[in-house]
């Protein structure tokens, strides 16, 4: 079993406990008389935790997945269909909604359902590993994606982290996220586009110019006309070998908090489709709004 296997079995797992059986915590909250976005920091904290006793590298994709994990998650959370928020919480990792609406056909036995789920995952251009859109000049590998046939991508999130070498990547970093961000919005005007950038805490005292730099550019990214719809920087402060992380985002400007980008994406992909489309997370997000509060739903399921 590669290390990637081994990290989805532990990512599944801490999801699972987190959201028991698809059934997920209301994610709207009240304070201060506005509608609030409340992520689950203590699941991104758990998922974080994975690639550090793994003792993976960067290469090999498992520290950024994480993130990847966990913004699916937290869409599912907001009321968005389970098998619409790549990377799905089981394999395969990204499917078709058709294939979806095949393999939970009423009147399919069990056995017919696992033998079709395996011709499925073995069958080209049926399922995925990971999700590739066209943009307007070139197809680019897209991290948290919200997608269908008959709307087209309605959200899109490229996340990248960083963890050391502050100085040496974070220009480059930030050149492509804005080039990516160019090609996608051109094709896709009407998906939400975000982009999300795991930093490690150590740069404010290693490269604090750096950390400057970065803050500022990201900020940025998510207010001109033809980049991203939103941006954050999720601050995680761990030891080298520890087994705990702790996201620091008191060390981050509000407009790239992650309530705030969470809220913002949310809120984009319902005011850009029919009333009619996304009905779960619209009633999540109006339930708040009538003063019911974080406890108001009690714990809902993600399965429309």
């Amino acid at each position: 079993m590669s290390n990637k296997q081994i990290a989805w079995e532990k990512f599944d797992r801490i999801v699972h406990d987190a959201a028991p059986d698809g059934v997920c915590t209301q994610p709207w909250e009240h304070r201060d008389g506005k509608l609030v976005y409340s992520p689950d920091i203590e699941t991104l904290e758990a998922l974080l935790v994975v690639p550090l006793m793994m003792d993976t590298n960067s290469q090999t994709g498992i520290r950024a997945l994480a993130l990847d994990v966990w913004l699916s998650y937290e869409l599912r959370r907001a009321g968005f269909h389970p098998d619409m928020t790549w990377p799905r919480a089981e394999a395969p990792r990204v499917l078709p909604m058709a294939v979806s609406h095949l393999l939970s056909a009423k009147g399919l036995s069990a056995q017919a359902r696992r033998e079709l789920t395996h011709l499925v995952s073995k069958t080209s251009g049926a399922s995925f590993s990971e999700a590739r859109v066209l943009g307007k000049n070139y197809a680019k590998q897209v991290d948290v994606v919200m997608s269908d046939w008959s709307s087209g991508p309605e959200l899109l999130i490229s996340t990248k982290r960083m963890d050391s070498s502050f100085g040496k990547n974070a220009a480059n970093r930030i050149e492509e996220a804005y080039g990516d961000a160019r090609n996608l919005r051109a094709r896709h005007p009407m998906a939400a586009l975000g982009f999300l950038f795991g930093l490690r805490s150590t740069v404010l005292d290693e490269a604090p110019d750096t950390a400057e730099q970065l803050i500022d550019l990201i900020g940025k990214l998510g207010r001109e006309d033809d980049a991203y719809h939103a941006t954050c920087i999720v601050m995680m402060d761990y030891e080298d070998g520890g087994a705990l992380v702790k996201v620091r985002d008191d060390l981050v400007p509000s407009e790239l908090s992650m309530a705030r980008f969470l809220g913002h994406m949310v809120n984009r992909v319902l005011d850009a489709s029919p009333v009619t489309r996304h009905r779960e997370a619209r009633e999540r997000r109006a339930s708040a709004m009538k003063g019911q509060g974080p406890g108001g739903l009690g714990s809902v399921r993600t399965d429309v």
